[in-house]
């Protein structure tokens, strides 16, 4: 999704979201240092990119913000039901997050990439 926003491979946008990266968004430029020209700091890229809209969209369905709900849902690509939709809370925020971020998947695609076989271990 950012690496189509911000127009470069995608392997490099996943880089850029770990470690010590910064994205200045007033200058809209890409930065080591967590501070601005004004010394102010600077959030992490994953912070800014992956945890803000995170909390930002199970703030706004706890809270019942179904606006703002609709308007994150729309940029991160997510459709849910009608039936779904009459749901609140933590129930509409599980449908969501399961359509969004599938842990099953991510948690078996770190297992294959990062532990090692069984005949190692």
């Amino acid at each position: 999704m950012y690496a189509k926003k911000f127009n470069i491979d995608e392997k490099k946008m996943m880089e850029k979201l770990w470690g010590d990266n910064y994205f200045d968004a007033a200058k809209k430029v890409w930065k080591k240092e967590g501070l601005d020209e004004n010394n102010k700091p600077i959030a992490r890229a994953f912070c800014t990119f992956v945890m803000d809209p995170i909390i930002k969209l199970a703030r706004s369905i706890m809270e019942g913000n179904t606006e703002m709900m609709d308007k994150i849902l729309i940029s991160i690509n997510v459709k849910i039901t009608n039936d779904e939709r009459q749901l609140v809370g933590k129930h509409l925020l599980k449908v969501v997050m399961a359509r969004w971020i599938n842990a099953a998947e991510t948690v078996l695609e770190m297992m294959v990439l990062h532990l090692p076989s069984p005949k190692v271990a």
